[in-house]
């Protein structure tokens, strides 16, 4: 299993199923952000603790949450896909129901969006708990599958090529620099 222990330095793009791994742990983080925030909603109102809540889980959902969906789409399952393995049928299905959680994901995250971004601007609205259970029911069992089948399968299937592949793709994405190998 990957392993990323809280006082390390997250990995980076030549490390790119431990920078998924990484992910996980700050979706979270934004999701009990969030679950807080529906907690002191009724008691302070939209408050300033409110708005700066909701700015960073909408900042880190509407950027480095789309990012990590992406890097998964787009990078990550076609390269799984592709491979010519036994299991490969196993892996199509594995895919094809992360994809389908996307889907619902993405539809849940819209939902509490919209919400956000009232609150982001000083807007005193309710926050309808079951669009956070929703969106939190969504993403919880979808973190778990891709941290107990999805990142191990890809780091025994994967070459080393492929993953400095994917990374690459990762911080081209993000326009950032891909870290340069040692010089020998």
């Amino acid at each position: 299993m990957i392993s990323l222990n809280s006082g390390e330095t997250a990995p980076g793009f030549d490390h790119p199923l431990e920078l998924l791994h990484a992910c996980h742990g700050k979706i979270q983080q934004q999701l009990d952000t969030l679950q807080k925030l529906a907690a002191h909603l009724p008691v302070h109102g939209c408050d300033q603790q409110v708005q700066q809540a909701a700015q960073s889980i909408l900042r880190y959902f509407d950027t480095a949450g789309q990012f990590h969906h992406q890097d998964e789409e787009e990078n990550l399952f076609p390269v799984l896909l592709a491979l010519d393995v036994p299991n490969k049928d196993e892996i199509k299905t594995l895919i094809d129901r992360l994809l389908a959680q996307h889907v619902i994901m993405f539809a849940a995250w819209s939902d509490v969006r919209v919400v956000l971004v009232k609150f982001a601007e000083g807007v005193n609205t309710p926050l309808p708990e079951a669009l956070v259970e929703k969106l939190v029911g969504s993403y919880t069992p979808h973190i778990d599958l891709e941290e107990t089948q999805l990142l191990p399968l890809s780091a025994h299937l994967l070459s080393p090529q492929q993953i400095m592949a994917m990374g690459k793709n990762m911080a081209e994405r993000r326009g950032a620099k891909f870290p340069s190998a040692p010089a020998a």
